[in-house]
């Protein structure tokens, strides 16, 4: 089993995920953590039903189930500190809250070692950052894309990280973006259903997939505003999932300006891109809501919409 420093989560799986695979029904009764990590602990023997290491994560749950997952003490982070300026717009002692700009990376993955938001955190918070988000990617909660810029939440304490997952996996933090996106959407407002999972094709790409398959994703969108051939929209997220309003807008057929991903460029902007030096996806996370972890205060904070985005909307404005 894990040291003696590890970190013990005793639960109990009812008898309604009776059927269900292991670390699915784990994932549910322990929402702090992903399916991936449960899945990784089971393989490691870390997780015991009663006194029974159990190692199958495929394996069926029986019924009612004691079961204790042993999370080892996290190891000290590899990512360097670096000295790389923050636009904060609130900190204490549980957390802070970063207005992330265009290009900035969330955490160090192959490719971007350094350099990354987590690099500029290690330097901010001296060393005090939440463990549970792993090695790589210590205080993280949860992140947006590189070329996606705007509001993230960071933990500095376990505490805080814990009960900030929840709210994220409970549906409860308001977050709404703004995008410009090709073509004007019919009807102005609307929602958009759709479980999102890998492509098969290209592990890069999201995409959507049959209920069951991949993770269960909505997107509300509202017109705030319509351009050439293009329109100024509002995204609130149901739920957050990779590339979520990306792929969403473009199933309805309207995807974001920019987007290298997921869009493909019309000639009717292709002038305008260009002589902005536009070369991103054209979404920012506006607006941040949620409950503080510990003081219970309810926060909410506004991005305004960086210049970039300003200047594409206002050269494709009616």
């Amino acid at each position: 089993m894990g040291a003696s420093d590890a970190i013990v989560h005793s639960v109990t799986l009812t008898g309604e995920m009776a059927g269900w695979r292991f670390d699915r029904a784990l994932a549910v009764a322990i929402p702090t953590m992903s399916r991936e990590r449960l899945k990784a602990l089971i393989s490691a023997g870390e997780v015991r039903i009663g006194d029974v290491i159990a190692r199958d994560p495929a394996r069926k749950v029986s019924g009612t189930e004691a079961v204790s997952v042993a999370v080892p003490a996290p190891a000290p982070a590899e990512a360097i500190a670096q000295d790389i300026p923050l636009t904060i717009l609130f900190e204490d002692d549980h957390l802070l809250v970063v207005d992330k700009p265009a290009g900035l990376v969330v955490h160090p993955a192959a490719g971007n070692l350094d350099g990354t938001l987590v690099n500029a955190l290690l330097h901010h918070c001296a060393g005090r950052l939440s463990g549970i988000g792993g090695v790589a990617r210590p205080g993280i909660v949860h992140r947006i894309d590189k070329d996606t810029s705007g509001l993230l939440v960071v933990a500095k304490t376990d505490r805080a990280h814990e009960q900030l997952a929840k709210q994220f996996a409970a549906h409860t933090v308001e977050r709404a973006y703004t995008a410009v996106v090709a073509g004007r959407p019919m009807p102005l407002a609307g929602r958009i259903e759709g479980a999102l999972a890998r492509s098969s094709a290209n592990r890069q790409k999201m995409t959507i997939v049959a209920d069951g398959r991949g993770k269960h994703a909505v997107t509300h969108f509202r017109t705030v505003q319509p351009l050439k051939d293009a329109a100024e929209v509002e995204c609130r997220l149901e739920t957050g999932r990779t590339h979520q309003v990306r792929v969403h807008m473009t199933s309805i057929g309207h995807p974001l300006l920019g987007d290298p991903v997921y869009g493909r460029t019309r000639p009717s902007h292709r002038e305008i891109l260009q002589q902005l030096g536009f070369a991103r996806q054209a979404l920012h996370a506006r607006t941040l809501g949620f409950l503080h972890p510990v003081t219970q205060e309810n926060l909410t904070f506004d991005s305004p919409v960086p210049p970039d985005i300003q200047e594409l909307i206002s050269l494709l404005s009616v």
